[in-house]
């Protein structure tokens, strides 16, 4: 089993330097810097607030409140997974890790920006499905600006996106269906 878990360790480093080395490309960290902060906390729980005191309707209330619900109920297993998988964030492990000043220091699995933005989103990907490209195009966007910027494995970000996922499906299934 350990020779498969190092198999798979080696796959997540090689695809994490790849997106990593562009670093330097100055439109792609303008956009990356500016697209991760959609994934945090300020602005997943703003955001949510917002739309609930603008919701029109009923239904929408309701959306707004099971976007809400999966963005809280996501942070759970984000956090126990924090702390029984203590994994060292890949520019203390990798070297010539790209990385802005000042990068985090808790453990990297998984991406709490990754299922935060999915746990937010998801709802109404499942609610208006002409909105869902766009939607899953920022939820990815979130999920790869974690690798750009040096913060995490491409695992942690997958891993981020499906907890995200199944907040966002639990909470529409609880307030919508």
């Amino acid at each position: 089993m350990s020779k498969f878990i190092h198999v798979l360790y080696g796959f997540d480093c090689r695809i994490f330097q790849k997106i990593n080395r562009y670093f330097h490309l100055y439109l792609l960290n303008l956009f990356f810097r500016t697209i991760t902060h959609f994934g945090g906390a300020r602005f997943t729980i703003i955001s949510t607030i917002l739309l609930f005191l603008t919701a029109w309707s009923r239904e929408t209330r309701l959306l707004a409140i099971s976007s809400a619900l999966a963005l809280a109920s996501s942070h759970i297993p984000v956090h126990l997974a924090k702390e029984f998988f203590p994994r060292k964030r890949p520019y203390m492990t990798i070297e010539k890790t790209n990385i802005l000043e000042n990068p985090l220091q808790d453990h990297s699995f998984p991406s709490g920006h990754t299922t935060a933005i999915f746990a937010v989103l998801t709802p109404y990907i499942l609610t208006i499905p002409t909105f869902s490209l766009v939607l899953i195009l920022v939820g990815v966007c979130v999920g790869v600006s974690r690798i750009y910027l040096g913060l995490h494995y491409p695992s942690d970000v997958v891993f981020g996106a499906i907890l995200g996922i199944l907040a966002g499906c639990l909470s529409y299934s609880l307030l919508l269906m």
